[in-house]
C-alpha cells in the first residue's frame, strides 16, 4: 500500500481545483510554451494564479467555450500546450463538438481542465451538477482523462498531462477535500494506486469519492468486512490489470463515483470485465439514471448516498450478491 495520511486525524481540506492551480504554476514556471485559455471563470478555477505570474501567457476568451476550443486548439497547433479552463457544465457540456474536431481530430496538444462537476457543486442544481463529462469524452479518441482525488494528486496530474503530448482531461470537484496522499505517493497516468488491501471486496473510486470509500472501508472493517480501495484516478487509458488482478482476488468489484453510471469509472471497469472470463461480480454506485436536486453539498452526498455512510450500505447490499 501506498503513503497516506492517517484518515482519522487528518484536517487539511482543501478544493482539488486549487492542486489545478498550484500544478498549472508550476508548469508555467519550468515550460515557457505553456499558455492558458479561459472563459470568464479564471478566479473560480484558480488559473488566475497563472495570469498574474505570465499574463503573456494568458487569453482571456468570456463566456464563450466553443470559441475556447478552438483558440487552444489553435495555439497547440503552433507548437505550444494549450491549457482550456472552465466549468464541466460547459466544457465539455457546451463545446463537446469543437473538442471533438479541433482537440481530438487533430490530435492537438491542448489539456482540459473542467471544475464544478458532480452533484457536490450543491445549490447550482442540476443543471450545472456535470454528471455526463466522463461518458462524453472517454469516446473521442486520443483523450485521456483523469479524475484526481485531493490536491496533491491534482498538482501530480497537471506535471504528467503536461509532460504527455496530446489531448487531456483533467476533472476537479469544488468541494473541499481531505489531503491524503503526499507528495512521496506514486502517480503515474493509467497506473491505479491501492490505498488499502481487502479480501471480501475491492471498491474502485476515483475523485473525492476515494476518500469517501477509504472512510467506508474503515467502518466496514469494524464489522469484519475487509475491503480494498483502489485509487482509479485514470478512467482512460483504464488500468487493466490493477482491475483483473482484484477481480481474481476478491470475485466482487464495486465502483464509486460522482458521476452517471453509464459510461464513466464503472462503465470502464465493465469493459475490461466483459473480455475476460474472471468470474468476478462488479456492483456500479454514483449516480443512477436521474438529475439531481439543489442543495448544500453534504446533504446531496448523503441523499444520493455517496457519502461514506452511504457506501457502507452499498456494499453490504453487494455482498448479498455473491454465492
Amino acid at each position: 500500500m501506498y503513503l497516506i495520511e492517517d484518515l482519522l486525524t487528518s484536517k487539511n481540506a482543501v478544493s482539488l481545483r486549487d492542486g489545478f492551480g498550484k500544478g498549472l504554476l508550476e508548469v508555467g514556471q519550468e515550460n515557457h510554451n505553456v499558455w492558458v485559455v479561459t472563459a470568464d471563470v479564471q478566479e473560480s478555477t484558480r488559473v488566475n494564479w497563472f495570469a498574474e505570474k505570465f499574463p503573456q501567457r494568458f487569453v482571456q476568451i468570456g463566456i464563450a467555450e466553443q470559441n475556447m476550443a478552438g483558440v487552444a486548439a489553435g495555439i497547440a497547433l503552433c507548437g505550444k500546450i494549450a491549457f482550456m479552463s472552465a466549468f464541466a457544465a460547459f466544457s465539455p457540456g457546451r463545446n463537446w463538438d469543437q473538442i471533438r474536431v479541433s482537440i481530438c481530430y487533430t490530435n492537438a496538444n491542448v489539456k482540459i481542465h473542467a471544475s464544478h462537476n458532480g452533484i457536490s457543486v450543491g445549490q447550482d442544481g442540476a443543471t450545472h451538477q456535470a454528471l455526463e463529462d466522463i461518458a462524453m469524452l472517454r469516446a473521442l479518441p486520443n483523450m485521456i482523462i483523469i479524475v484526481p482525488c485531493d490536491v496533491e494528486e491534482a498538482r501530480k496530474a497537471v506535471k504528467a498531462i503536461t509532460n504527455r503530448f496530446g489531448p487531456a482531461y483533467i476533472r476537479t470537484s469544488r468541494e473541499k477535500v481531505i489531503t491524503f496522499t503526499t507528495e512521496k505517493t506514486p502517480f503515474e497516468i493509467g497506473k491505479a494506486n491501492v490505498y488499502r488491501e481487502g479480501k471480501d471486496a475491492a471498491i474502485f473510486a476515483c475523485g473525492l469519492e476515494v476518500y469517501e470509500s477509504l472512510k467506508a472501508a474503515e467502518q466496514l472493517s469494524k464489522e469484519g468486512i475487509e475491503c480494498a480501495v483502489i485509487d482509479c484516478h485514470t478512467i482512460k487509458p483504464i488500468d487493466h490489470d490493477c482491475i483483473l488482478e482484484w477481480a481474481k482476488k476478491t470475485k466482487l468489484l464495486i465502483s464509486v463515483e460522482e458521476h452517471q453510471i453509464y459510461g464513466g469509472l464503472g462503465g470502464a471497469i465493465a469493459e475490461v470485465l466483459s473480455e475476460e472470463q474472471t468470474g468476478a461480480i462488479l456492483k456500479r454506485h454514483g449516480i443512477h439514471d436521474t438529475f439531481c436536486e439543489s442543495g448544500d453539498a453534504k446533504d446531496l452526498m448523503r441523499k444520493y448516498k455517496l457519502d461514506a455512510n452511504g457506501i457502507v450500505e452499498f456494499v453490504k447490499e453487494a455482498l448479498k450478491s455473491i454465492p
